[in-house]
């Protein structure tokens, strides 16, 4: 698995954490960010990329801090960004 996808799923487990701890379904995040239900899945499981305002948009449903999500483990010495 490359260091990309390893950040995407590290975001993913995030929300699903916080979505959990709130008690929040996909379709709640879905109702209130106007993300469809099936895309919500995608960002959970690391499929695909967020835009800024995505990731702002699942820290304000899920009232937690920006930062919150980024709390995990990633080491950005290995990460390579494709030219």
């Amino acid at each position: 698995m490359d260091n990309k996808n390893d950040f995407l799923k590290g975001i993913g487990y995030k929300i699903i954490e916080y979505r959990e701890k709130n008690g929040q379904k996909q379709s709640d995040i879905s109702f209130y960010t106007g993300i469809e239900t099936s895309e919500i899945s995608r960002y959970e499981q690391g499929k695909i990329n967020l835009t800024f305002k995505t990731f702002l948009k699942f820290a304000q449903v899920l009232d937690v801090h920006p930062k919150e999500l980024l709390d995990f483990e990633f080491d950005i010495k290995n990460f390579k960004i494709e030219m």
